[in-house]
């Protein structure tokens, strides 16, 4: 199972204002395990950046002047994501962005090359009703440090997300435990209990009411009893 825990920084809260995104990160996860590989990329907006975000995550519009339009990196991207799950804290926003940059270029929501996508967010308020779910809390909920979260960074806002996923979700391992690989000398095994089991035939007795019982079968279903025609192919 291979999930991808995706975040994104923008210009503003608001497609509707023409608001777009400036930081992509996504970090992979194959059964449970963080693999290393990740997705990385901050964005020229082509626009300015509103004051209340850029305390949120503290990206400059100085600094995004020679990065790469969200068009230059689409093709990466959606290579990196598609197929997987993905998982998002709080995702019709990071999703309504998503589908906001990719509908300016012609091309097909996020959920055509990620047909599933897991929000955090949801998770938390039903395990949690009533408290606070944003990545903080959570993170002290279950003893995840970020004490590098000084400002809302993609990166490291994924990184915890995963953290905090797998803590949400623990119990779960069961469900990923792949079967024990079919060795040569199970086989082998396998093999000599076999030999030793005791084969019974069946009593003529029995044999005469099995055909009885297929008899009646066939005439209640017009000589469509998929049994006996079995036998007399055999």
């Amino acid at each position: 199972m291979r999930q991808i825990i995706l975040d994104t920084e923008t210009t503003g809260l608001e497609t509707s204002l023409g608001h777009r995104i400036i930081e992509i990160a996504a970090v992979e996860m194959v059964n449970r395990q963080l693999t290393g590989n990740h997705f990385h990329q901050y964005l020229n907006p082509g626009r300015e950046i509103d004051p209340g975000a850029q305390q949120v995550h503290g990206i400059s519009l100085e600094f995004l002047q020679d990065k790469p339009a969200f068009r230059d990196v689409v093709d990466d991207f959606l290579g990196y994501v598609a197929g997987g799950e993905l998982v998002i804290h709080n995702a019709p926003f990071d999703v309504g962005f998503l589908n906001h940059e990719l509908g300016l270029l012609g091309m097909e929501p996020i959920q055509h090359y990620c047909p599933v996508i897991t929000d955090t967010l949801k998770m938390a308020k039903q395990l949690r009703p009533g408290q606070k779910n944003n990545l903080d809390a959570l993170c002290r909920t279950y003893q995840i440090d970020n004490s590098k979260r000084t400002l809302h960074g993609a990166l490291v806002d994924t990184e915890l997300l995963a953290e905090v996923y797998l803590a949400m979700t623990r119990g779960q391992e069961s469900l990923m435990i792949e079967a024990a690989p079919v060795l040569p000398q199970n086989v082998a095994r396998v093999q000599r209990e076999r030999s030793r089991l005791r084969v019974l035939q069946a009593a003529e007795e029995e044999l005469a009411a099995h055909s009885a019982y297929l008899e009646d079968l066939d005439k209640s279903s017009r000589g469509n009893c998929v049994w006996k025609m079995a036998m007399q192919g055999d």
